[in-house]
């Protein structure tokens, strides 16, 4: 069980974590230990928690998004009526490029669904993947030096030049943040930052397609789980949305603007320190 303290601090670092490339299923798992919370992440109470405030993070992440998830959707409804996708045509493409990226994580979780839930179990094998999480933040910057960046104007339009194979390889990078201590949006802006995104461009393709990787996830795990537990998880939970909604608002606004002119170094410098301290005092815990 959770207490009201307990679930307010998980849905405000779930909040910041999902947004900043450090992990949030790393530190819901690392976090509980740390402060000697007696929580079994595989407990069914635990998950619906975990759910909730993942699709609060969602929903707010639409809500932010929501003049360019109106124009992304029509764009859709467009190529399908057209039965065509235009390369001039900014937003459709962005939004089948977005279908794209979606794919591998999608196919991934369904198909190890059992395995990933295992892992999620571990906080000493987590905080060493939160470790090489850190890794592959600094390797990114590494590699990202010297690239060509895109110079089209417009950052949806910037976007929109992605090649459809480049996308699957951004999708194909994001689908390791089922392994906890990987972070998706990490694995997303270095997969932009592959391809030749900047920092900006990579983080808001990085956000938008949070919205529904992480929103199908929590709503299709939602009702299955809710039949698992009592009206209990009910007051925790809400409360854990509520304050992992307010700070993923926050999150998002400064990231934004974080990132027009920022790298992931410092992100993959906390990744190590933090990984690498809880890795070990877990062998003397």
């Amino acid at each position: 069980m959770l207490s009201l303290g307990q679930a307010i601090i998980l849905g405000i670092v779930q909040g910041v974590t999902e947004l900043f490339p450090i992990s949030s299923l790393g530190h819901s798992t690392i976090l509980p230990r740390l402060l000697g919370w007696h929580i079994k992440q595989n407990d069914p109470f635990f998950l619906i928690f975990l759910v909730v405030t993942h699709a609060a993070t969602a929903l707010v992440l639409f809500i932010y998004f929501w003049k360019d998830w109106r124009q992304i959707i029509s764009g859709l409804i467009r190529s399908f009526s057209q039965r065509e996708i235009k390369e001039n045509d900014t937003y459709a493409k962005l939004g089948w490029l977005l279908i794209i990226a979606t794919i591998p994580a999608g196919v991934l979780g369904l198909l190890f669904e059992d395995f990933f839930k295992k892992l999620f179990a571990s906080p000493q094998l987590v905080a060493f993947v939160l470790i090489l999480n850190g890794l592959l933040l600094f390797l990114a910057e590494i590699l990202r030096r010297n690239k060509k960046v895109q110079t089209e104007k417009g950052s949806d339009q910037r976007i929109a030049k992605i090649k459809w194979i480049d996308t699957l390889k951004i999708g194909a990078l994001q689908a390791i943040a089922l392994i906890p201590g990987f972070s998706r949006t990490g694995a997303a802006i270095t997969g932009g930052l592959a391809v030749d995104l900047s920092h900006e461009d990579a983080a808001r393709f990085s956000f938008l397609l949070a919205t529904p990787i992480i929103g199908a996830a929590a709503f299709l795990k939602l009702p299955e789980l809710a039949t698992q537990t009592g009206s209990s998880a009910i007051i925790p939970s809400v409360a854990g949305a509520i304050f992992a909604g307010i700070f993923a608002y926050i999150s998002v606004k400064f990231l934004t603007k974080y990132f027009e002119t920022e790298t992931l170094t410092p992100f993959a410098s906390y990744c190590v320190i933090l990984g690498l301290s809880a890795f070990l005092l877990f062998l003397f815990l």
